[in-house]
């Protein structure tokens, strides 16, 4: 009861902060960065470089009510067929622009659910990604699955196109819970499903499960994370769900006063997060846990986990692509935003323009920023060699801004002579410490809950 009392009065039952997938976060792009900035920086790869490429199917057969993603329904084929037309022409695009010998060490196909892909037309999309940009050797193909839309036709569909890991989501096995979130996904179904994936060759199998979700408590999530354990996933994502229903009206179907408070929030992920660790997996960075063979786990011990759109990652690209409706791009200059509505989106690509409708080109002091905010975010410490590396002129901005984080935090973090670092009971509090780092006006930005 003491420590929780002082994460309250440091903010962690009562801010509002990003997730920093991303340094400035998405709500700071300006329209002032476009489709011809975006181009700029294609052409600026150098040649033969690793990259990584997303992929967005924004449609799904049903809306599930507590998903903030960008998403439509759809009961036919139809407008699927006609977006994955123009997302094969931006990938078209694409490889107009990409200097020689250019390659994947990442791909991820997102959504909405992409498994309502039919065989053909993943097929299709795959076939035209690799005459762009072909996998490079150990490169990690990954698609988020939707128990519910899959098959063996489709398994297979993505497993010859070189799929390697596949993402399943969960959420919560309790059925009071599946029904107030409008999202039916028996744990059969999901163990089917995931058999159907290891049978295909599939070697990698990540999953993702909610905490403080309506009518949830201790015990129904830890029998909901017993039975996601008995299908021994590679790794695991532990995401807080984000009641925003003035960002995403759907969730305006769940009632906030089922919704666990701030404080049972903390402790149904530190639930969960014991059970994960009871059965061997190391948590990875606030929010994730994987087997000690996962890659991830190897990247977190070697030092060089990453952050970005898709959460943590062990991938080295310093591009990130990103294709179709609303996606985000992240170059070594900026990042880019695609036009969020499908009609938007699709009316550039058909024109012969990149859809990028928003952005921000890094100045002053982002770049800095940003690797402390993914230092703290993968490895809760910011090492003064390492910013002495990148930045050597910022070494002493570094100091101070360290030191005022040390004022504020107090015995939450520790400041020694090699850098910062955040104790282990200060971690709940790690998001609220990296807005710290943020110089952005967060006001209006409509951010989740800091737990």
């Amino acid at each position: 009861m003491h420590m929780t009392s002082k994460l309250a009065k440091l903010g962690l039952f009562d801010a509002m902060v990003p997730r920093y997938t991303s340094y400035p976060t998405a709500p700071q792009f300006k329209s002032d960065i476009g489709g011809g900035q975006m181009e700029s920086w294609i052409r600026a790869i150098p040649q033969g470089s690793q990259i990584s490429l997303y992929l967005h199917i924004p449609f799904c057969r049903r809306l599930c009510w507590f998903c903030a993603c960008r998403t439509q329904g759809t009961q036919t084929l139809s407008p699927v067929q006609g977006y994955l037309d123009t997302l094969i022409q931006e990938v078209e695009m694409l490889g107009q622009l990409l200097p020689s010998g250019v390659t994947l060490s990442r791909m991820h196909w997102g959504g909405g659910t992409p498994t309502l892909l039919p065989p053909d037309m993943i097929a299709n999309l795959a076939s035209a990604v690799s005459d762009v940009a072909p996998l490079a050797p150990n490169a990690e193909f990954s698609v988020e699955v939707d128990p519910n839309e899959i098959d063996s036709a489709r398994v297979q569909g993505l497993a010859k196109a070189g799929m390697n890991r596949a993402s399943i989501g969960v959420q919560d096995f309790d059925p009071e819970v599946q029904t107030t979130i409008g999202r039916i996904q028996g744990f059969e179904i999901t163990r089917d499903a995931s058999e159907m994936l290891r049978a295909a060759g599939i070697t990698s199998l990540n999953a993702d499960i909610l905490y403080g979700l309506p009518h949830q408590d201790e015990t129904k999530i830890a029998a909901s994370v017993q039975k996601l354990l008995t299908l021994n996933p590679d790794r695991v994502a532990l995401y807080g769900y984000a009641h925003v229903p003035w960002m995403a009206r759907r969730q305006s179907m769940i009632p906030s006063d089922a919704l666990p408070a701030p404080e049972r929030r903390l402790n149904l992920f530190e639930t969960a997060a014991r059970l994960f660790d009871w059965d061997g997996y190391t948590q990875i960075g606030i929010d994730h846990f994987a087997a000690p063979h996962d890659s991830l786990a190897i990247a977190a011990r070697a030092g060089c986990l990453r952050r970005n759109f898709q959460g943590y990652t062990d991938d080295p690209a310093d591009v990130l692509i990103g294709l179709g409706a609303s996606a985000i791009s992240r170059f070594p200059q900026g990042y880019t935003q695609n036009a969020s509505a499908t009609s938007d989106y699709a009316k550039a690509v058909q024109s012969g323009r990149f859809a990028a409708a928003r952005g921000h080109a890094f100045a002053g002091e982002d770049l800095l920023r940003a690797r402390i905010i993914e230092a703290l975010m993968c490895d809760f410490d910011v090492r003064f060699d390492d910013i002495a590396q990148r930045f050597p002129d910022h070494v002493r901005r570094l100091a101070e801004l360290l030191q005022s984080a040390a004022d504020r935090f107090g015995e939450m973090v520790q400041l020694t002579e090699t850098g910062l670092r955040i104790r282990p009971e200060g971690r709940p509090l790690t998001r609220i410490i990296a807005r710290f780092f943020d110089a952005y006006d967060m006001s209006g930005a409509g951010h989740a809950s800091a737990i």
